[in-house]
């Protein structure tokens, strides 16, 4: 199901308190609650971006990637790589 709507317009601020709670909650393997929802990632790499997910398995995290004047583009993302996530 790809989304219908662009993200939301900001982009969220990651802040250590959060980064602290996100380990302890256990980290990306959660990103399965985000499901379906505009969610905002952080790779280790320094990008940032709006991300749609609609499914994960094993290690890749496959849905849509906001792309700007292109809109949503599908994509997927190796769960390794992510440092943190929100969704909304």
């Amino acid at each position: 199901m790809m989304p219908t709507a662009p993200p939301p317009n900001f982009t969220p601020q990651m802040d250590t308190f959060q980064q602290q709670q996100f380990t302890r909650s256990g980290g990306v393997g959660g990103i399965r609650r985000c499901m379906f929802r505009n969610t905002f990632v952080w790779m280790r790499n320094g990008n940032a971006f709006w991300f749609f997910p609609i499914f994960v398995a094993g290690n890749q995290i496959v849905g849509f990637r906001w792309r700007g004047n292109r809109g949503w583009v599908y994509d997927s993302i190796n769960r390794n790589n992510v440092l943190f996530f929100q969704c909304y």
